[in-house]
């Protein structure tokens, strides 16, 4: 039918609604290139077959549609009306569904859409945070009708609003209509289109042009693609729309060759208009003539500047002009009131990297960063921790977690040194190297310049061999300064804006990761585990005391324990302690988690420690260096301390390590329960470390049994390493009661077996290692309910989710979002009742966890005889008074990075006396680090006496990887834990840990 006016498509609208209407269900299965390459072609003809197997083909309709958004979990399909979403089909459940629901009328919950967040499918769409959170307007019909038919686009209104501004509307109308509703242009900069197409109008000459620009050359990117694949009339109505405006009667869309699919449906939709005469001669009788022809190009990143985009769809170089051309439904007021004040209507977005739900969404303008990500993202997966987001594509700039609340506005985003761009927004976890990351995003821009000015060409390849220099380890001093003067150089006298803007990603990786690129050049080090020629493993480098995992899980395999024990001890003298509690920093990045599971790099330590507890031989000396006569005062016999020790008295060294307590091993002794720490485990420990030389005094406080003063004068150093060991106040009402004991008291108490008593109903405030500690301490001291209360959510608890998994099933109750408000007691000062507020979350806070505020919900109470509130620690030095010694705003003592020494000469500090509570594992290596500055510091080479040099077997393997999860652990059963102090991970046996160790890929392989 040739459509001559809105009366025809109002016939057309309703005949294809009617035939819609016929059906009773509507199977919408998304054909975006995502789904298309994660089979959903082969989901659809399942979907017929079963269909036609039940006899069903005239009750369900079929409809393939663009892509729907949630191109992480494809291929998908909604069914109407009963608006429920199915992920991750296969034809197999494509079948099942057809099967259950539509004979049924069973919902199949497991191939629902996952909600990683909330830790539960979510069947309905309408319940779907990712599209809950959205405003669609360009994307209105993606994902909601079929793409391949005119008749489906005209059914939601297309064409009418080409209708109207062709038959009833001026060109100046329309553009005065555009300007009305603040749209701005998507491309980058945000240009008003209004006064774009102002621009075009008023332009002399007969002859006027109108582009479209769809080449997309952002890695990352692929909103125009989608849009084009999933709705290509609106690109054609609005084209239309915008050649009549400004006098155009032939219009250009340029789009990348490596888009096969969205040219051949735009080639499509350009067809069917012609024949409904959308396109060509005297559309809508107003005779204004108008058609559009589709330009591929080569790909080239630049033609996203305009002046080159002319040229090439010229058949000229993509290079851009030096002094280039000023190129020019529902009403503006409905448009205008979405987005901010300054700018008006939605951004579409690509979601990319390390999120959940990777996809195509869009949202108002200026909604905030983290909104976006989390909410509508679903976040970092894999409980990682989010570092940046790539804004603005190449030449856009990084956000960081304190950016998070920053409304993705283009004046707020400029401010930040980056730029919205065309919508590509790639996220970053903490296993990304900025460095890195600068140097890949400049590698790109520099072999997409076109070459014409000398600033582009050679200064983005001078950057690049800087950047490239240091990911290798060759960096300089000077490097990062050169860097922001080259890219300052080019912004100010590059020819086009993919000149000026190339420095950006570096520009702004060095603005808010500088302290990145300086461990680079100063220590080689890469933090991410990404530059490999600065390590030997991810696993070794993200290890704080660098022990040789590859080098210890090959000895396992081989069935040499006892060595393997000794390696670890090298850089380690906790290796059964560490590797019964370490915060496992290593299996964190272990490249065998992208194939199924991390190594159990912790459990292979602790197994290798315990078979050499069992079968070492008689103490006989170690390699020790001869006495150097110099003396070395520790302070605090933790974890730090005595690791400094044990390094320093093996290279000559007297020492000498003070406790005020009646028992060496600072919180390890008593501050984590016999259930993961055996006390005899980390007595062995120290007893090995003592019969090396190092002297332990006991109840020996300093500044009550000895004087600092002393120490400093009959000593040559003194390293400093008491710890955070009293309980911070959490400053709530009624936190003086009888019956409230703080978590560090309570676990200190209980470990060292004095008297502490613990009635009925416990109730735990805080969400970290100390509250589950005391929660798992409280059961097995015989409290029948538990209860912890945390202000975030479960997920969000910093606690080890091991030890919180454990904690809930042995029996404790987790209430997340919850503040306590007052503890309540009775006429004889006894708390009887907690009282707490609901909350919910809020905006980003500077860590990029979200703030707990308080809710509109009455406050409810719990009750309780005893009350633990475990919120964090803090030191307390009295021996040092406080004007003599620097000190942070935190009471933890300020140190040189490079020499761990105070501002008071010789006197030198490390564990969480400087860093606040901490790991086991971050103290050792403080202690290995501190014993190196106190030897320089006294004249030595800071080289450490590690003992006897452990070889190695050539490792050969076939390099037949296979998927398999780690070998389980023994555990002690579930009945048995919570009536004693028993540990509860037993472990790996020999068999099971010599096979889990060849899990190991071997990473140190170059």
């Amino acid at each position: 039918m040739k459509v001559t006016g809105l009366p025809e498509l109002k016939i057309i609208r309703d005949d294809y609604l009617a035939k819609l209407n016929a059906y009773k269900y509507h199977i919408l299965v998304c054909g975006g290139a995502g789904c298309v390459s994660s089979g959903c072609q082969d989901v659809e003809k399942a979907l017929l077959a079963a269909l036609e197997q039940h006899g069903l083909r005239d009750q369900a309709l079929v409809l393939e549609t663009g892509c729907i958004g949630t191109c992480a979990v494809g291929p998908v399909m909604l069914i109407e009306p009963d608006g429920v979403f199915y992920t991750k089909l296969t034809p197999d459940s494509a079948k099942e569904i057809v099967q259950a629901h539509l004979v049924n009328g069973e919902i199949l919950k497991q191939y629902t859409f996952y909600d990683h967040s909330l830790r539960k499918h979510v069947p309905k769409i309408e319940d779907i945070n990712f599209f809950r959170e959205q405003v669609k307007i360009a994307l209105r019909n993606c994902g909601a009708m079929e793409h391949a038919r005119i008749e489906a686009y005209i059914a939601r209104d297309g064409y009418q609003a080409a209708a109207k501004a062709l038959t009833g509307m001026t060109g100046a109308d329309v553009v005065n209509e555009i300007k009305a509703s603040g749209l701005m242009g998507r491309g980058g900069a945000g240009f008003p289109t209004g006064v774009k197409w102002e621009a075009g109008l008023k332009a002399p000459g007969p002859i006027k042009y109108i582009v479209c620009n769809a080449d997309e050359g952002d890695p990352g990117a692929f909103m125009d693609r989608s849009i084009i694949e999933g709705d290509p009339h609106s690109v054609v109505e609005g084209m239309l729309i915008g050649g009549y405006a400004i006098g155009a009667h032939l219009g250009y869309v340029y789009v990348r060759a490596e888009y096969p699919l969205a040219i051949a449906r735009l080639e499509k939709a350009l067809e069917q208009a012609r024949e409904m005469g959308l396109l060509g001669k005297d559309i809508f009788g107003s005779g204004f003539d108008f058609d559009i022809e589709i330009r591929i190009g080569a790909g080239a990143f630049v033609c996203g500047e305009e002046t080159a985009l002319m040229n090439s769809i010229e058949g000229e170089r993509g290079e851009p002009r030096q002094k280039p051309p000023f190129p020019f439904q529902n009403g503006p007021a409905w448009y205008a009131g979405f987005g901010t004040e300054k700018s008006k209507g939605t951004k579409v977005f690509a979601l990319a990297g390390d999120i959940t739900n990777t996809g195509i969404v869009e949202v108002p303008i200026g909604t905030p960063l983290g909104n976006i990500l989390f909410d509508i993202g679903g976040g970092v997966p894999g409980r990682k921790q989010f570092k940046a987001a790539q804004i603005g594509g190449p030449s856009g700039g990084c956000l960081t977690r304190e950016n998070l609340n920053t409304p993705t506005d283009y004046l707020d985003i400029k401010k930040l040194g980056a730029i919205m761009g065309s919508g590509g927004l790639i996220t970053m976890n903490e296993d990304t190297c900025m460095v890195d990351t600068a140097r890949y995003f400049l590698d790109f821009i520099k072999d997409e310049s076109c070459g014409k000015c000398v600033s582009c060409r050679l200064g983005t390849k001078r950057m690049l061999e800087i950047l490239e220099r240091i990911t290798r380890g060759e960096g300089e001093e000077g490097d990062i300064e050169l860097l922001e003067e080259l890219g300052e150089i080019i912004q100010e006298t590059a020819i086009c804006g993919l000149g000026q803007t190339a420095p950006n990603p570096v520009l702004s990786a060095i603005k808010n990761f500088r302290d990145e690129f300086e461990e680079h050049i100063r220590y080689k080090r890469c933090r991410a585990g990404v530059c490999s020629s600065l390590f030997i493993s991810p696993c070794e480098n993200t290890c704080p005391a660098n022990v040789n995992v590859p080098g210890y899980t090959s000895l396992i395999a081989e069935g040499r324990f006892i060595d393997a024990y000794n390696l670890i001890r090298q850089e380690n003298p906790f290796p059964a302690v560490c590797g019964r509690i370490c915060t496992r920093p290593c299996e964190s990045k272990c490249r065998r988690r992208t194939l199924d599971e991390a190594v159990a790099i912790c459990d292979l330590k602790k197994f290798v420690a315990d078979y050499a507890h069992k079968h070492e031989k008689a103490f006989i000396k170690d390699i020790i260096f001869p006495k150097n006569g110099k003396k070395v005062a520790i302070i605090g016999a933790g974890a730090a301390g005595l690791t400094c020790g044990h390094y320093l008295v093996r290279i000559g060294y007297e020492v000498d390590v003070y406790e005020g307590e009646d028992v060496a091993g600072g919180v390890l002794a008593y501050g984590i329960p016999e259930y993961r720490l055996p006390m005899e485990v980390l007595q062995h420990e120290i007893n090995l470390i003592e019969q090396e030389g190092v002297i332990v005094h006991l109840n020996t406080e300093v500044g009550r049994d000895i004087a600092f003063d002393y120490l400093r004068s009959d000593s040559d150093a003194i390293f400093v390493s008491t710890g955070t060991q009293l309980p911070q106040r959490a400053d709530i009402p009624g936190e003086d009661l009888k019956g409230v004991i703080h978590g560090v008291d309570f676990l200190k108490k209980v470990k060292l077996n004095r008297e502490v008593e613990v009635g009925k109903n416990v109730v735990i405030i805080g969400g970290g290692n100390t509250a589950v500690d005391s929660a798992r301490t409280a059961l097995r001291k015989g409290a029948k309910n538990v209860t912890i209360l945390y202000r975030r959510t479960q997920n969000m608890m910093p606690a080890y989710e091991n030890e919180v998994h454990e904690a809930i099933e042995e029996g404790v109750k987790v209430i997340p979002l919850a503040q306590p408000v007052r503890f309540i007691g009775n006429k004889d000062g006894h708390v009887v009742e907690v009282e707490y507020k609901k909350m919910t979350l809020g905006e980003f806070d500077s860590s990029g966890r979200r703030k707990s505020v308080p809710s509109d919900k009455p406050t409810q109470f719990l009750e309780a005889d005893t009350v633990i509130p475990a919120i964090s620690q803090y030191a307390d030095l009295p021996f040092i008074p406080v004007g003599e010694i620097g000190r942070t705003q935190w009471g933890t003592f300020t140190v040189d990075h490079d020499t761990m020494m105070t501002t008071m000469p010789g006197v030198f500090a490390g564990g969480d006396i400087v860093r606040g509570p901490d790991s086991v594992i971050q103290a050792i290596a403080d202690g290995k680090k501190a014993a190196i500055a106190i030897d320089k510091y006294l004249g030595g080479r800071g080289v450490l006496n590690r003992g006897e040099e452990i070889k190695f077997s050539p490792f050969e393997d076939d390099d037949d990887v296979m998927e398999l999860p780690r070998y389980p652990l023994d555990m002690l059963e579930l009945e048995k834990r919570k009536g004693s102090f028993d540990e509860v991970v037993l472990g790996y046996h020999k068999l099971t840990a010599m096979a889990e160790a060849m899990r190991c890929l071997h990473c140190e392989r170059r």
